[in-house]
């Protein structure tokens, strides 16, 4: 035994277990006078936000919740919505945030799955909520405390479902003394699904560790000062906001909540809040760009993030051009959301807008306090040379990733094998030791024998002027195995034709990783505006089946 293991033990002066609940504490002590969040009408100082924290945890505690308790959320952005990331964490129970744009199938088969304790609950969700409880009875015969949210800022229809109503059960309960989180930084603190494109959804289960550091870690990959002024544009309930809500929490920021994800809400809400910090995916980006120049007056000085998919060179230097700062990132939701930043170098500043568009457009570099990020080949486990060419898969490994998915071991196994979190997505890893994706193992189409990217189409595709979103699936193709196939959303009051985007393709492209076909219909997306590619090659596969 060592000098340095004799009278040295942990104690509860010296050793504390890692809980971004304790970012609540500080900015209620020190920062306690100043705003934490704004909605519509609604405002609350930092000393307010962790009092109806800590009567929300008083009140989960009464109807029996606790360690391991799981509490479900279907809410938008609201003011409860970052209490629940609180107060729920608080009782070292697992918070489990519902996508609100599920059906009540899938909302019925999450909640047994996590075997949901409580629900709370935004009104404007209760046709499709009701439905998912009905099933959730009948089916699997587990009845959820309900608790209902009856927003200030919503107006439109929607019953209560249950027994409590949040803000009559806040006032019911005297606040906890202490936001105590837990006991052990290894526990669980939420619990999220994965979008299940095949077979059931994937419960990743995280840590109070993990959420700490990567709250964390999104200021030091932002560098955000003190007091930033935040728009919620991402759901919070996407791997719990990229942990943004306890970031916010830690620099005693302000929540700019917002209930509806729309151009003209978000400029004003910028506008009038001085929102100096947005996170989104490149869609809501996009609307950014797209809407009426008068629409950004007075708009100046905000930094956005974006992730959710591999943004299109277009996007990235079309939010240069109004002069927006954005900071690429990337991860999954079993690394908390992003893990990994494009990390800008001065001397970027001195490339020309394309080349900073192109650098700044690569999934980069890990995370500050993420362990390991790097490119190995899937079978052998080796590295793959950082020369831009050879393509492998992105794997982590750290403390910014998930303890595994809930009650399915084969797939946790899988996901770790080798030591890695086998990421899925293909890349290369440049000179720099900066990461570009490839694509997603499954979206690499082979045609003739070659490997097409179909995210370098895609971008070939956003560089013409009318294009709106888009995404490439392979089509099955007889003599060629498979052949791109694009789906096309145009710009409204824009106008283009195939054949003029085949020709535009033709200029930047190979011909062999031009479409050979390209279809003007909607583009099914997620609520966080990632395009469902499974969907696309459902329709693909169809459509050559039946031609």
């Amino acid at each position: 035994m060592s000098i340095y293991d004799q009278h040295l033990d942990k104690s509860p002066a010296n050793f504390v277990a890692l809980s971004p609940v304790s970012f609540v504490e500080r900015s209620s002590e020190v920062f306690g006078d100043l705003p934490s969040v704004v909605h519509g009408r609604r405002r609350y100082t930092w000393a307010q936000t962790r009092e109806r924290s800590a009567r929300l945890a008083a009140a989960l505690r009464a109807l029996g919740v606790g360690r391991g308790s799981t509490v479900s959320a279907m809410l938008p952005n609201t003011p409860e919505m970052v209490e629940a990331h609180y107060g729920v964490p608080a009782l070292n129970a697992v918070l489990n945030t519902l996508n609100t744009r599920l059906d009540a199938p899938l909302l019925a088969w999450q909640m047994n799955h996590c075997e949901a304790q409580v629900l709370i609950t935004d009104r404007e969700f209760a046709p499709v909520i009701a439905q998912a409880l009905r099933i959730l009875k009948d089916e699997h015969g587990r009845e959820p405390i309900v608790i209902d949210v009856c927003d200030s800022e919503y107006t439109g229809p929607g019953e209560r479902l249950g027994a409590h109503e949040y803000e009559a059960l806040l006032a019911a309960h005297a606040p906890m003394d202490e936001l105590p989180g837990p006991a052990d930084e290894w526990d669980a603190i939420a619990v999220s699904y994965t979008s299940g494109t095949t077979g059931d959804p994937k419960g990743v289960v995280t840590h109070h560790r993990g959420a700490y550091l990567n709250a964390v870690s999104n200021v030091a990959t932002w560098t955000m000062p003190h007091f930033p002024r935040y728009l919620w544009t991402l759901p919070m309930f996407h791997c719990n906001g990229w942990c943004f809500p306890w970031t916010v929490a830690m620099l005693g920021g302000t929540h700019v909540c917002l209930r509806r994800v729309e151009a003209q809400a978000i400029l004003q809400a910028m506008r009038e809040h001085a929102v100096d910090h947005y996170c989104a995916a490149p869609i809501v980006h996009n609307l950014i760009i797209n809407a009426p120049a008068e629409w950004r007056q007075g708009v100046q000085g905000v930094r956005g993030m974006v992730a959710g998919a591999a943004p299109p060179a277009a996007m990235i230097e079309g939010m240069a051009k109004i002069g927006f700062d954005i900071t690429h990132v990337y991860g999954l939701t079993e690394v908390y959301g992003p893990a990994a930043v494009a990390v800008k170098r001065a001397s970027w500043a001195a490339e020309s807008l394309s080349e900073q568009t192109r650098l700044n457009g690569r999934q980069g570099v890990r995370y500050a306090l993420q362990e390991g990020m790097t490119v190995l080949d899937a079978e052998s486990m080796a590295p793959i040379p950082a020369d831009g060419q050879s393509m492998g898969e992105i794997m982590f490994r750290g403390n910014i990733v998930m303890k595994g998915y809930l009650k399915n071991p084969a797939a946790t196994d899988k996901a770790f094998a080798g030591g890695w979190f086998h990421t899925g997505d293909l890349a290369v890893m440049e000179s720099d030791r900066y990461v570009k994706i490839k694509d997603r193992s499954k979206d690499i189409i082979i045609s003739g024998g070659e490997n097409i990217s179909s995210l370098e189409v895609e971008d070939a595709l956003y560089r013409h002027p009318a294009v709106l979103a888009c995404a490439v699936v392979a089509r099955p193709d007889p003599k060629w195995g498979e052949t791109p196939l694009a789906y096309v959303e145009t710009k409204p009051d824009a106008s283009v034709s195939a054949e003029e985007l085949v020709a535009h393709c033709k200029s930047l492209l190979a011909g062999y990783k031009v479409p050979r076909e390209i279809r003007f219909e909607p583009i099914p997306k997620t609520s966080t505006g990632k395009i469902q590619k499974f969907q696309l090659r459902e329709r693909a596969k169809s459509a050559s089946a039946i031609e």
